[in-house]
């Protein structure tokens, strides 16, 4: 059994943090789970373009509110607590922080541990932890 506080987790390698978002990740490669899970905070004002081409990413919102534009549909839907989506294509999008919001997020396959966005707004596959 793996049980984590997010609070032992600030100021530490899982406490990733850009000048966009922090990423506290909960659930890495290396614990075994198949999957990566993170306790995300959006910034306020934020805008980020990211297209996971290595991983499928799932969101659910806790707190706040934003949108996310499809770049490929051109569609942009709203986001508010209790909304919940699913990258399940790859899809190249904008992530944009209206309030500052909290989102949970889980990642296949999982995340090493200290990945960001490259230039192509992906994680690379291969990062140490």
């Amino acid at each position: 059994m793996i049980v984590r506080h997010l609070k032992d987790l600030l100021g530490t390698h899982r406490d990733i943090q850009t000048k966009n978002w922090d990423s506290r990740r909960l659930l890495l490669e290396k614990d075994g789970m198949g999957f990566s899970m993170h306790d995300t905070l959006i910034k306020a004002g934020s805008e980020t373009r990211m297209c996971y081409r290595h991983h499928l990413e799932a969101v659910y919102c806790v707190t706040g509110s934003g949108e996310i534009e499809d770049l490929e549909s051109g569609e942009i839907y709203s986001i508010e607590a209790g909304t919940m989506y699913a990258l399940n294509q790859h899809e190249s999008h904008i992530l944009r922080g209206f309030t500052d919001m909290r989102m949970v997020c889980v990642f296949n396959p999982p995340v090493k541990g200290t990945e960001v966005h490259d230039e192509t707004g992906a994680y690379p596959i291969e990062v140490s932890t």
